[in-house]
């Protein structure tokens, strides 16, 4: 099977990401000051983003998560875009925790909507106490169930699609970043990029991302399992997150560092929405 976008999806793509592009407010956002990446959702809210998952196909939720990864938009995109835009009703940002995978709400002080959800079971929920995050830009809460107000059949499967998505996304602008900075950097008077050690690392991630986005893009129409699509966006992120780290050396452990915002946000959804370990677990025992 050949996968590829429509002409309209590429379109859609394209103005995601040139809105995206012009919109750098990840620094505010781990700062509590939400003005500016609220203002960005409201945006990707009049083009239709925030229904997609509603009013579009599978594939345009992978096309919008990609996006927001690659531009490491903060908020509660998983949540608002794959898992609860059904309970929403005109409300601009949701986030919900999800047992057991997903035990906390991001982004639960903001939200203009905060959900419990017991497997495909939801209630409404009580922001609780403020979790520590890896990734600055993800707030995490403890949230308590109230009553229960409905169902969402597939949250959990849409939600894993979702963040396999976003940490291709997020993978692919490491890689990006990396090959500039290894075009910039010089050693013994040449580009690092250059070297054929560095050529070698920057391939392997390139590759990795390369197999596993058709993983995740047949996830979407039903070819595959997400929990295929989650360990091969997952270890393809992480990989290029570790590479990244290598090429630019003690300046890339900084916060300061631009990249630091996909550092921390992969190395956080790599993990959420369900472990390596669990589903590979799922796949073994779907394969078995």
């Amino acid at each position: 099977m050949r996968f590829a976008l429509s002409a309209e999806q590429v379109q859609f793509a394209d103005t995601v990401d040139a809105l995206l592009a012009k919109s750098d407010v990840a620094r505010a956002w781990a700062a509590g000051e939400h003005a500016p990446g609220l203002a960005v959702w409201r945006r990707l809210a009049d083009l239709g983003v925030t229904t997609i998952a509603v009013d579009g196909e599978p594939i345009d939720l992978v096309v919008a998560m990609e996006a927001i990864g690659y531009h490491a938009l903060p908020g509660p995109a998983i949540e608002t875009l794959a898992v609860l835009p059904s309970l929403l009703d005109g409300a601009l940002l949701g986030t919900a925790a999800v047992v057991p995978h997903v035990p906390y709400a991001v982004d639960a002080d903001v939200a203009d909507r905060v959900f419990f959800l017991d497997g495909d079971t939801v209630f409404s929920a009580s922001v609780g106490d403020p979790v520590e995050s890896v990734d600055p830009c993800r707030h995490l809460f403890t949230v308590r169930p109230d009553a229960e107000v409905g169902s969402v059949p597939g949250a959990f499967e849409r939600g894993v699609l979702a963040c396999a998505a976003q940490l291709l996304g997020a993978g692919r602008a490491l890689l990006a970043r990396t090959v500039d900075y290894a075009k910039q950097r010089a050693q013994f008077g040449h580009p690092i990029g250059s070297f054929q050690a560095v050529k070698h690392h920057l391939a392997s991630v390139h590759i990795a991302l390369e197999l596993a986005r058709p993983l995740v893009y047949g996830a979407a129409i039903g070819e595959v399992d997400v929990s295929a699509a989650k360990i091969a966006a997952g270890d393809a992120a992480y990989r290029a997150m570790r590479t990244s780290l290598q090429v630019h050396g003690a300046i890339a452990y900084t916060l300061e560092h631009d990249i630091s915002r996909w550092l921390t946000k992969i190395r956080a959804l790599h993990t959420t929405w369900g472990t390596p370990s669990t589903h590979r677990a799922h796949l073994l025992a779907t394969l078995t």
